[in-house]
């Protein structure tokens, strides 16, 4: 910690968004089968909204297969009814206590607008790196005004800023492209 700023701080900020957008784009469908593809769903479950891990196992069974171990028999038709209503596009069918959900084969209008939502969790993550560097500059230009550090000191600890700021908003460039290769292989 350097007086005025603290750079792990600002660090440890960044890479929350980072992982905040990895968590963003794992949950969007690409052709495999993934538990994460399920994150968004929440269900009404007694008296409040739950996301559905809190009331069902998750499975990949197969590559295009999702299975839906739900605990509470009562709760089957409510995680059902959650999943068809998700805009996921998901079709479950019931076996019991267990949901099957098939994944039917992505088309090049869909796997688009998938690329576009991914481009959309890119920018939010862009805006909130951009928001914790400005907290970071004005901390600092607040230590500097206040004499608490010189105006050279500033001057590097802001390049050491905008480079961690640079840095980050490139990796967040690096995983939309892996992902958007990912979302577009047929």
């Amino acid at each position: 910690m350097t007086e005025g700023i603290d750079l792990n701080d600002i660090k440890r900020r960044m890479d929350g968004a980072i992982n905040a957008f990895q968590s963003d784009i794992a949950s969007l469908r690409t052709g495999r089968a993934s538990a994460n593809i399920l994150d968004p769903v929440t269900v009404e479950a007694y008296g409040s909204r739950v996301p559905l891990n809190q009331v069902a196992n998750i499975t990949v069974p197969e590559p295009r297969m999702l299975g839906v171990s739900i605990w509470d028999k009562s709760m089957v038709g409510a995680v059902d009814r959650a999943i068809r209503e998700s805009n996921l596009g998901l079709n479950p069918i019931m076996d019991g206590q267990n949901l099957r959900i098939p994944l039917p084969e992505l088309n090049e209008e869909r796997r688009k607008s998938l690329v576009k939502v991914a481009h959309d969790y890119a920018e939010k993550s862009k805006v909130a790196i951009r928001h914790v560097r400005r907290d970071g500059m004005d901390g600092l230009k607040k230590s500097e005004k206040d004499g608490v550090i010189g105006q050279d000191e500033s001057r590097a600890l802001s390049e050491k800023v905008q480079k961690m700021t640079d840095d980050t908003i490139s990796d967040v460039d690096r995983l939309l492209v892996e992902k958007e290769k990912e979302i577009m292989q047929v």
